[in-house]
């Protein structure tokens, strides 16, 4: 885990001219060639329409996302230039519909109130991710997410928790929608079925997880374990286009927002997940937009998958990270337990696998998701890390080497 460091008020100067260049200079943008085959343009749009991704004008996108009641912009939540390119696509939205309202899947709805008291100014950074507990709630670098936060304090606009606890997805994960209590579903209410081909995506990620578990046997679609993680995920999907509809609905008296979901993409391509729930609510004026890597295979078939996609071209680091584990972690309890592994990490490298749990580092127990990071980030480069950790009824003995800084 780390932190980048930003100078935000740099930052949010360039991305608003960036915003302003990207409505006044349309026309220009849509006279340069487009893209060869096989290959995206960086700094382009790209509609998937047709199947194929043509290029579109870009401020013709953002008109068209403007007059809808909900857009959704989407990212891999790991990826800066995911963040930078929604924060330059709010500040445009924000030139076309000053009113409006911003909803952020990294925060569950009890955390309202802390929303609304850092639009309000009362916070300083670190006071307002102490009090969101993010190193607990979503864990991912908080650099990435605070120039987003701190454009809507600064044009006061008003921030939405659309994320549950943890613990309730993962309820409906172990025991299906009817085995939790009412009470205990944060008012979130029963899911539309999901469509057909979202059911195909979502078994292919859950036989991933039972590969990566190390269970035997092939995994089936009428397999309880399967119904359930689509019960569980479908309820998340639930949780946020009802935040995002509640946001809307609740300011209809006045002038309409166009309210605005910073979602992992995963929840939003092709148009299940989120905006597939969003239509089921009675919430159909949905837009959206998605980034891309420049080097996707402009070949491949992808109807539908979104109204438009940004390239975005793959770019070296500014500078050496600190050193990273490449790890998710979730907390239950007093247990840490990582849920994702990213590929080709230092963690992966290293020997841990999605699933474990953490029982120590350095020797010292590890209850809580704060005291790992704190931990990992504290270990100078070049230095070995041990840990502990339980996978299945065993206890391993896991040694992190980390590189040397160049």
């Amino acid at each position: 885990m780390y932190t980048i460091r930003v100078t935000l008020h740099g930052e949010v100067a360039v991305v608003l001219a960036a915003a302003l260049l990207a409505v006044a200079g349309a026309n220009e943008a849509h006279a340069r060639p487009a893209a060869g085959p096989g290959c995206l343009e960086p700094a382009s749009w790209y509609s998937p329409a047709t199947g194929r991704l043509d290029k579109v004008a870009g401020a013709e996108v953002l008109r068209e996302a403007a007059r809808r009641d909900v857009v959704l912009l989407g990212e891999q939540h790991d990826a800066a230039d995911h963040h930078r390119w929604q924060l330059q696509t709010l500040a445009a939205l924000q030139l076309l519909r000053p009113r409006m309202v911003i909803g952020f899947e990294s925060f569950p709805r009890r955390l309202q109130p802390v929303l609304d008291r850092w639009i309000a100014g009362e916070f300083s950074e670190k006071e307002f991710l102490d009090q969101t507990d993010w190193d607990k709630v979503w864990t991912y670098p908080a650099g990435l997410y605070m120039p987003l936060f701190q454009f809507a304090r600064l044009n006061r606009i008003p921030m939405v928790a659309l994320n549950v606890e943890r613990s309730l997805t993962e309820a409906v994960a172990r025991g299906g929608w009817e085995a939790v209590p009412e009470a205990q579903r944060e008012g979130v209410s029963r899911p539309a079925a999901p469509p057909p081909a979202y059911l195909d995506t979502l078994f292919e990620t859950y036989k991933q997880h039972v590969r990566e578990q190390g269970r035997e046997g092939e995994p089936g679609r009428d397999d309880l374990d399967f119904r359930n993680f689509v019960a569980a995920q479908t309820t998340w999907d639930r949780a946020m286009a009802e935040a995002l509809a509640r946001a809307l609905h609740d300011r209809e008296r006045g002038e309409r927002p166009l309210v605005v979901g910073i979602i992992g993409s995963g929840h939003l391509d092709y148009g299940h997940g989120v905006p597939h729930q969003l239509r089921d609510l009675g919430v159909p004026s949905v837009a959206t937009l998605l980034p891309i890597s420049a080097s996707a295979d402009c070949a491949e078939p992808r109807t539908g998958l979104a109204d438009a996609v940004f390239a975005i071209a793959s770019s070296p680091p500014e500078q050496a990270p600190r050193p990273r584990l490449g790890v998710r972690l979730q907390q239950s309890n007093s247990e840490v337990t990582l849920v994702d592994v990213v590929p080709g990490s230092l963690a992966e490298a290293s020997g841990l696998k999605r699933g474990d749990r953490i029982l120590t580092i350095a020797g010292n127990a590890i209850s809580e998701v704060g005291a790992a990071i704190a931990a990992v980030r504290a270990q100078p480069a070049g230095t070995w890390l041990p840990m502990r950790v339980r996978r299945g009824g065993e206890s391993l003995d896991i040694i992190v080497k980390f590189p040397r800084e160049p």
